[in-house]
């Protein structure tokens, strides 16, 4: 095979040039990789590891790093030490005199090769010694974290059209950042971005003073930051942004990104000024787009309280808007809530707020994406729109269209199961699959020995049912059990008589692991998963026909589940033992059972 040729002084050029140069950065330079660092994330901020990477073109080498979107190239070994590529697509910070490459797309020609020269470093411009890039990519001390704020005038004052004048290019073409390459360090710079989401203007008053702010989720090709407006800022910028529309901005500070108010995966934000500029992109190209990361409604179960996340499905009903008084504020607030179905099988109450449920127009039966919606674990699993928070009725992605030929050909008959009906009433512990314990784990740790209840999670397979006692005869009112008396059922604690019961789950099943074998107990919510019926229903099939009973036991052995258990000791029969009860119970979703299993190897240090 014929050598490849690496381009030539593209590392000097690299260094020494001004980013105005469009001929250079339309170019697609041939390099060779010499080492990648991983960078993990800084604490409190971004959750993503990022990559420094030495590039060389046989003569110099040049620091760099890589797009958070090109990780999996090194996480899958896709681009090996030595391998050579051409950079598809590049920009450049200056780093206090030294140039760092930002990688946004490369495609790699030969995955194996030797080394090709004796690289040396160049000079950062000026003879000036920068700092490492290691420090540019932790957080950097003598950056001020505190979002810019300015002192509202005593008149709003109304910005004139402005335009950008420094950030042009020889050619006349805008010369923009990714979002990914914002840094502190970093003071003229302009982005091309896209309102994702814009919130209300917000007021505060304490001892401090008073003020107000809001906030816009810019997003571009590269990724998404949050940038927010205080006071001035507001009366200047306010009604300039709109939700979908695409804006060239300049003049603004990135600073560290306070994560206890901003919840959008960067580790930065920006804080607007009153001499921001903010200029409508009329070019439709290279225009971004909105990118989702979709969970399915099942999926939500493996989600943590109060994370966000983002869903696509079809808004089956719409409530009406309704008021009530918070008890938290005392103040009068506004709701409206959908429920949302998709191809898992499952629903959600989704709930909006203020003037988006007043505003809410979406007919029946559309598609909807939310995005970095809030999961809440009311009854099982919910869904909450809050100020980070957008939808977008019927897009124009793969997903949507899917999700429309499947509900108009089989979706709108079918009946949905509510994540409230995977656990018992009162709630208990989620199911977290990075602590699943074994059986054998379970019991050698003694867990339920002490005087206090102890809750852990499992993976096992149902091996067998007791068939007798499945259920109770139950009082329709509270749930407790009630007796026969002549043509009727009497419940003691209601002081009432009914005149049928209502039948509600109380068994005992066997399950087993690799490890081993214990007895678990569910009540009504976990026998409606394990037999897809009421009780009711389970006990009339008894009474006229014991072998179909005894079929139905049957069909639920070998499935598999995962369980929230809680262990706790009990007495019986002047014995102590401990009890197993399911607290809830989750049919395997082996789409998120594989996902969650190939993110872990990735993350793992044999991943990599």
């Amino acid at each position: 095979m014929a050598a490849i040729e690496l381009t030539a002084g593209i590392c000097e050029r690299l260094q020494n040039t001004d980013n105005d140069n469009d001929e250079l950065f339309s170019t697609q330079p041939v390099v060779q990789f010499l080492s990648f660092k991983r960078v993990p994330p800084t604490g409190g901020a971004s959750t993503m590891d990022r990559y420094r990477v030495i590039v060389s073109d046989g003569v110099n080498f040049l620091q760099s790093m890589l797009a958070t979107q090109l990780n999996h190239l090194v996480e899958e070994e896709q681009v090996l030490k030595h391998s050579i590529a051409v950079i598809e697509k590049f920009t450049c910070n200056l780093v206090q005199g030294k140039k760092l490459l930002i990688i946004l797309a490369l495609r790699v020609v030969q995955k194996e090769a030797e080394k090709i020269g004796s690289p040396a470093a160049l000079q950062p411009r000026g003879g000036g010694s920068g700092p490492s890039i290691e420090a540019e990519t932790h957080t950097p001390a003598a950056v001020n974290p505190a979002p810019s704020t300015s002192v509202a005038p005593t008149t709003p004052v109304a910005a004139p059209p402005q335009t950008v004048k420094s950030q042009t290019s020889r050619s006349g073409r805008m010369v923009t950042y990714p979002i990914e390459s914002l840094s502190p360090y970093m003071n003229n710079w302009t982005i091309k971005a896209r309102v994702a989401q814009k919130t209300d203007v917000r007021t505060w008053s304490n001892q401090k003073g008073e003020g107000k702010l809001f906030s816009v989720t810019l997003m571009d090709d590269s990724g998404e930051i949050r940038a927010t407006g205080f006071n001035a800022a507001v009366d200047a910028l306010f009604d300039r942004f709109q939700e979908g529309k695409v804006y060239y901005i300049s003049k603004g500070k990135v600073n560290l990104a306070k994560k206890k108010f901003n919840n959008v995966n960067n580790e930065y934000e920006l804080g607007l000024e009153r001499t921001t500029e903010v200029v409508e992109c009329t070019d439709e190209t290279d225009v971004p787009t909105v990118k989702f990361n979709f969970v399915t409604i099942a999926g939500l179960e493996g989600l943590a309280k109060d994370s966000l996340c983002d869903i696509i499905g079809i808004v089956k009903d719409i409530a009406d808007v309704t008021t009530f008084m918070s008890k938290a504020t005392n103040r009068e607030m506004t709701k409206r809530e959908l429920t949302m179905v998709d191809t898992s099988g499952y629903s959600v109450r989704l709930t909006l707020w203020g003037k988006q449920a007043e505003q809410f127009s979406v007919a029946p039966n559309s598609v909807i994406a939310f995005k970095s919606v809030k999961v809440g674990d009311f009854q099982g699993r919910t869904l909450s729109m809050g100020s980070a928070s957008s939808f977008y009725p019927d897009p124009d992605i793969p997903e949507a269209h899917h999700l429309r030929g499947w509900y108009d050909a089989t979706g709108n008959e079918q009946s949905y199961q509510s994540h409230t009906n995977t656990t018992q009433s009162g709630g208990g512990p989620n199911f977290d699959r990075a602590e699943i314990l074994s059986l054998n784990e379970v019991k050698t740790r003694e867990l339920g020995m002490s005087d206090r209840v102890d809750n852990f999670s499992s993976r096992a397979t149902i091996a067998h049912i007791r068939s007798e006692n499945i259920a109770y005869p139950a009082c329709p009112t509270c749930n407790k059990k009630v007796l026969p008396m002549g043509d009727t059922w009497r419940c003691e604690k209601c002081d009432t008589s009914h005149p049928k019961p209502e039948y509600r789950y109380v068994f005992s099943m066997a399950v087993a692991d690799y490890s081993g074998q214990a007895w678990f107990q569910g009540f009504n919510e976990i026998g409606r998963v394990v037999f897809g019926m009421s009780a009711d229903e389970l006990v009339d099939i008894k009474e006229r026909d014991d072998a179909k009973y005894n079929q139905v036991l049957d069909n639920t052995i070998g499935t598999t589940y995962n369980f929230a258990c809680r262990a706790r000791q009990d007495n019986y029969n002047d014995q102590t033992r401990v009890r197993y009860g399911i607290s809830r119970i989750l049919p395997l979703d082996y789409h998120e059972e594989a996902t969650y299993l190939a993110n872990l190897l990735l993350r793992s240090e044999w991943g990599r």
